[in-house]
């Protein structure tokens, strides 16, 4: 199979604005834009923190009361709480908006050439929510296959209302990552250098942004990673930011609120179904990281990245024809 990727054409349109820089200052520009990007994501979340906070009555008699130990730990009862998490995702909106901004009007590029397309935009977006599914269940399949995970039934924990904040929550938050790794990084990166090491090197920055989550390990680190291959392949086949975000979205809504396990260290309550990891093997079913520290999601992502290299290369031979 040929391994050469052709630039997209966002990355080409990025070209046409500004050549690339050498790869240092590109990661150190990328630094600053998620350090202004962090900072207008905790400003997004402040409103809704402090609603939370005042409507806990917990929390409330704590700080009528002074104690300050007491209110300190309402507080990290709640920040472990489903609405809190949601609060969270959507504040995710700030780094989206920060990174958009830069690429417009200082990188000055257009919308296109962060992969925002108005061609195939819904299509891809609802076949990339079913693709998302669909892989990270055969993850979960591959779990209960070799006794590391059961499917322990309903969950009663689940709450309708809950749940439609979490797809809200979860849309937003997946774009965001892929905006920022892919739109923009991707995309910088390329234009200077081959799309191999713009594939690479964001793959590598965007797992390593997780390297301070709960459980993290070096087979989580992996994954991560490889799932940053598979994300930036996605968007060079579909030529569109649309498909990747709803896969990104999905494939972490499905895993806490579908099947009840971890994302990437995080426990959520509402979930339509419960599952129960098997002891002593967390090397497949990835332990207090998740599915996502295990080999089943390794052996899944691998098998995502073969299909869309080759299709990659199918595309690429049907051109040429």
């Amino acid at each position: 199979m040929e391994l050469q990727l052709t630039k997209p054409e966002a990355v080409i349109r990025a070209q046409e604005k500004q050549k690339g820089m050498n790869w240092f200052l590109e990661i150190l520009v990328f630094v600053v834009v998620f350090l202004v990007g962090g900072i207008a994501q905790i400003l997004c979340m402040l409103p809704a923190e402090m609603l939370i906070l005042a409507q806990d009555k917990l929390y409330r008699a704590a700080m009528e009361a002074g104690d300050v130990e007491g209110a300190a730990a309402a507080a990290m009862h709640i920040a472990g709480s489903d609405i809190y998490t949601v609060a969270s995702l959507v504040a995710t909106i700030g780094m989206t908006a920060v990174t958009i901004a830069f690429c417009r009007f200082i990188r000055k590029r257009r919308m296109d050439a962060i992969g925002f397309t108005r061609q195939r935009a819904g299509r891809d977006y609802l076949i990339g929510f079913g693709v998302g599914f669909a892989l990270f269940s055969a993850a979960v399949l591959l779990c209960a296959l070799t006794g590391a995970l059961r499917i322990d039934g309903f969950s009663g924990t689940f709450n309708i209302g809950m749940f439609v904040l979490f797809i809200m929550g979860y849309m937003l938050q997946g774009m965001s990552e892929e905006v920022i790794c892919r739109g923009y990084l991707m995309v910088s990166i390329g234009r200077r250098y081959s799309m191999w090491v713009a594939v690479l090197s964001n793959s590598l920055i965007f797992a390593a942004l997780h390297l301070f989550n709960n459980g993290i390990s070096v087979l989580a680190f992996v994954n991560l990673a490889l799932y940053g291959i598979f994300a930036s392949l996605y968007f060079i086949e579909r030529g569109n930011i649309w498909g990747v975000a709803a896969f990104h979205s999905v494939w972490n809504l499905v895993q806490g609120n579908f099947w009840g396990l971890r994302v990437s260290g995080m426990v959520t309550e509402c979930s339509v179904l419960r599952c129960s990891l098997t002891d002593n093997r967390d090397v497949i079913n990835g332990g207090a990281f998740g599915p996502e520290g295990g080999l089943a999601v390794t052996i899944v992502l691998t098998v995502g990245i073969v299909f869309l290299l080759k299709r990659i290369q199918d595309k690429k031979q049907d051109v040429t024809i």
